[in-house]
């Protein structure tokens, strides 16, 4: 093997994996359409393998572009959306069968209760319906979005959740104490997002006088621990897209990155 194809393949390796959760094989980098970016760049996206999607009703743009692209490839993405409240049982269903409409689908990759104690509430009527949906066959995989690191440990070790969405960053990494130690049993996905914490992480603070980090960085930080399967961007444009994209062919961070980037994210927290 030539050192340009083992590159190729390590890079295949880094921004790939197969998610035994969904049951499909995921570009690492999802999406979420509600940032900036135009239809355009969002077909664009689509085209260059994303396939890991975060949808909400409030994406108008990119609902257009996801109809069309699930028509012609259901079986391609992982689908992944959420109530907007999911306060009790009727929210919950409410929430998925609005979104198998909306979307024109008859399936749902992944629906989840977001932010866990803020806008959701996982309490005996929620979960039941959670569980009943699944049954049904709307959907196919369970999961919360929290910030809870303890509880997301717990729910880790002794829930049916299928997945997790967790703040995950190099300002914040905590999630390296308090949750992956509790995913060996049951193995349920973790979705990362807040990558740049917010763009904190790409703005250089007072006192530091080394290189800061841009979006990329902050992707492969996520992407270079082996417990995360998928980070979240929200690019604003397509060149911004296309440079994360290229980001992710350096593959994971090396130790010097590693520890730079670890360094500059506690001087980011403070």
């Amino acid at each position: 093997m030539s050192a340009a194809t083992s590159q190729a393949t390590a890079s295949q390796d880094f921004t790939h994996r197969y998610v035994p959760a969904f049951g499909k094989q995921v570009h690492r980098l999802g999406l979420a359409g509600n940032y900036g970016i135009d239809e355009a760049g969002l077909s664009a996206a689509l085209e260059r393998g994303l396939n890991y999607i975060f949808w909400t009703p409030r994406q108008g743009r990119f609902t257009r572009v996801l109809r069309e692209a699930l028509k012609r490839d259901r079986e391609r993405f992982v689908l992944s959306a959420g109530p907007s409240f999911g306060w009790f049982p009727g929210q919950v269903r409410r929430g998925a069968e609005r979104a198998l409409k909306v979307l024109g689908t008859d399936y749902l990759d992944l629906f989840q209760l977001y932010w866990l104690s803020k806008m959701s509430a996982w309490t005996e009527g929620t979960v039941e319906e959670l569980l009943k949906l699944k049954e049904e066959g709307k959907v196919r995989a369970l999961g919360v979005s929290i910030h809870d690191r303890p509880r997301a440990g717990k729910l880790a070790e002794d829930s049916p959740l299928d997945a997790l969405m967790i703040r995950y960053n190099a300002a914040h990494p905590g999630a390296e104490r308090d949750i992956f130690p509790h995913l060996a049993r049951r193995k349920p996905a973790v979705i990362a997002y807040t990558a740049t914490s917010w763009r904190r992480l790409l703005k250089r603070p007072r006192g530091w006088d080394g290189p800061v980090p841009n979006a990329g960085d902050c992707y492969r930080f996520c992407l270079s621990n082996p417990h995360v399967d998928v980070v979240l961007t929200g690019p604003g444009s397509l060149a911004q897209l296309e440079e994360n994209l290229a980001a992710l062919q350096r593959g994971p961070l090396s130790t010097e990155e590693l520890e730079w980037m670890r360094r500059f994210g506690q001087v980011v927290h403070g």
